[in-house]
């Protein structure tokens, strides 16, 4: 099951509080990547306040009190979603940081904790368009318009063709890799994302 984002006390009574003498374990995992971020506890007061605020909030068994993901760094994590195991006492969150999660400055607390690449991609390609940095390729594109961007996937899609036809691997690789790119700029481009078309998949497939 998931939890709204939103505050539910009704969602909050199914949990099995009494399992983790009032906590619940809390594995974090990026929205865009799947990459396993955190694990952490939750108490019913903080996962309360991630409800109602919208960025993950444990209880610091340590510190003994409530404690906001980035309260201090500002490297929040903010919840997307948040689903219940079949026990009802660990917490399954999908968040999208906004920096390091790990206090060493890694992305992760785990290290080589395996992620999609192209999720990653396609949110770095989102950042370039909302920041438009000087000197990026990916910046170009977006200031050159989009019929310029549909060009450019329309080239890579006859080079992709072609090299399939007449080239070995690293060549149809390589012109695939530059598809797969100019196609997350065009899906940007127009306000959608891989994830838009990842769902449109997923309903086919079903």
């Amino acid at each position: 099951m998931s939890i709204d984002v939103r505050p539910s006390p009704q969602a909050l009574e199914t949990l099995d509080w009494d399992k983790g003498d009032g906590l619940l374990p809390a594995v974090v995992q990026d929205v865009d990547t799947l990459q396993v971020l955190m694990l952490g506890y939750v108490s019913a007061e903080s996962l309360a306040a991630t409800l109602a605020i919208g960025h993950m909030t444990f209880f610091s068994r340590s510190k003994q009190r409530l404690w906001t993901k980035g309260e201090q760094s500002g490297n929040v994590l903010v919840v997307q979603s948040i689903s219940v195991d079949c026990d009802a006492d660990t917490l399954l969150v999908l968040a999208r940081p906004a920096g390091p999660t790990c206090h060493t400055g890694a992305e992760s607390c785990f290290d080589g904790a395996p992620k999609d690449f192209l999720g990653g991609l396609d949110q770095l390609v989102a950042v370039r368009e909302a920041l438009r940095p000087s000197g990026s390729y990916t910046t170009s594109l977006f200031e050159g318009g989009i019929r310029r961007i549909a060009q450019k996937v329309g080239e890579e899609g006859v080079e992709t063709a072609l090299a399939g036809v007449a080239q070995g691997d690293e060549a149809l690789l390589g012109e695939a890799s530059d598809l797969l790119y100019h196609l997350l700029v065009l899906l940007r481009a127009r306000g959608l994302s891989l994830e838009d078309a990842r769902d449109v998949l997923e309903k086919r497939h079903r």
